[in-house]
């Protein structure tokens, strides 16, 4: 059994935080019906392509059916409409108020179908005086405050080279589903799930809130390091690598210390103790690094992994897919593709132990589930649909039909 099996969720978000959201759901068995517009949703332009196909669309589209419906126009607002008896949960991450301009906002679906959870993904919030403002996660970490602790100190800020807060908030909106359901048990009602982007981020600079609010403490950009948990950062090696090396606790210490020869580190009044570290840190870093240049990469984690000190060399994609511990756990699943006969992709995550998630099949192409989603769950008849399709406010694929 899936542990979401039975869950129907309708996907109207875009890019990169809503099917995201809808992707984790897919995994563990939900019936996720994605809806994208007639000329495609915008993540099928980004990433790598292969003949035409976006790879990062092919893993987070996977496991949805796809509908190409126009929601601008009134008969695609109608489909919806109609649809929406029948599902369980709606992800949308359009601007605040976007969907109550179509007739489609949370209060007149809650009125047609009293049960829906709907998982708003917006840039602030769906009330407060930026909630009309374009948002996206690199932006939603310039308001958090996240970015501005984030790179050296003698540089600008620095953003991840992923779209890490939409995805953050993605997970938040798939998590408040869970809860949503569990309650929607209790009292057969759902409820309005308000996910913003710079919130997520926002929570990420947890230790660092209490220390302004009661002491004005604001956190300069620290490179590699992790502020106030030393050693913990990068350091060079002889051969021109990188190992990340994480020794904050006392105990942990005095291993690194035994294993770079020089126990007496573990007894210096300046680095004896976690507090003394925090206050010594650019003397530790130092030692540290001097004994890392004086090594080649794989001497030194050889040394630290005996020794049981957390660390690791910096994984390339490279070394990912040739690593036995990515292979052994199924980190990477390569699935068959009707357009590029393969597509390695992420593994579901988090691993449960009875009702583990799983991935069916790649991401389709735009409308390739239209009119058999229509034609099964809205009970449009044939001529409804040639008539929409007509119109442009349904996009149908019938090049490959779906099983």
């Amino acid at each position: 059994m899936d542990a979401l099996a039975g869950l129907r969720v309708l996907e109207l978000g875009s890019t990169v935080a809503g099917p995201f959201c809808g992707r984790l759901l897919a995994d563990f068995g939900a019936d996720v019906i994605k809806v994208e517009s007639p000329s495609g949703d915008a993540v099928r332009a980004m990433g790598s392509h292969i003949g035409g196909k976006s790879l990062y669309a092919a893993s987070i589209f996977r496991n949805k059916s796809l509908i190409a419906v126009d929601l601008s126009t009134r008969e695609g607002q109608a489909v919806i409409k109609r649809l929406i008896t029948r599902i369980d949960v709606l992800v949308e991450n359009f601007r605040p108020g976007t969907l109550e301009k179509w007739g489609l906002g949370y209060d007149e679906m809650s009125r047609l179908n009293a049960g829906l959870i709907m998982v708003r993904i917006s840039g602030f919030g769906q009330d407060g005086p930026y909630r009309e403002r374009p948002g996206y996660g690199f932006l939603g970490d310039a308001v958090s405050g996240l970015l501005s602790i984030t790179g050296f100190p003698d540089r600008p800020p620095v953003r991840a080279a992923v779209p890490v807060t939409d995805m953050l908030t993605g997970l938040y909106g798939a998590y408040g589903v869970t809860m949503a359901v569990l309650v929607r048990q209790r009292t057969g009602r759902g409820q309005c799930i308000d996910a913003a982007l710079y919130e997520s981020s926002f929570s990420m600079m947890e230790c660092h809130v209490p220390a302004y609010g009661t002491l004005k403490l604001i956190p300069p950009r620290s490179g590699s390091r992790l502020p106030g948990s030393t050693p913990n950062n990068l350091y060079p090696t002889k051969d021109g690598k990188t190992i990340a090396i994480a020794a904050a606790s006392d105990a942990v210490f005095a291993r690194l210390a035994a294993a770079m020869d020089n126990s007496d580190l573990a007894r210096d009044s300046r680095f004896s103790e976690a507090l003394c570290r925090t206050k010594n840190e650019d003397a530790i870093d130092e030692v540290i690094s001097s004994w890392t240049r004086s090594l080649d990469l794989d001497d030194i984690e050889a040394r630290l992994h005996k020794a049981e000190v957390p660390a690791s060399r910096v994984f390339t994609l490279e070394d990912i897919f040739s690593d036995q511990h990515y292979r052994e756990r199924n980190m990477i699943v390569s699935m068959p593709d009707k357009d590029i006969g393969s597509v390695p992709m992420v593994g579901p995550v988090p691993r449960l132990s009875d009702t583990p998630g799983n991935i069916k099949w790649p991401g389709r192409h735009i409308g390739e589930d239209t009119e058999k989603i229509l034609t099964q769950l809205g009970g449009f008849s044939a001529s409804e649909i040639s008539a929409l399709e007509a119109s442009g406010a349904i996009r149908c694929d019938r090049t490959m039909r779906s099983e």
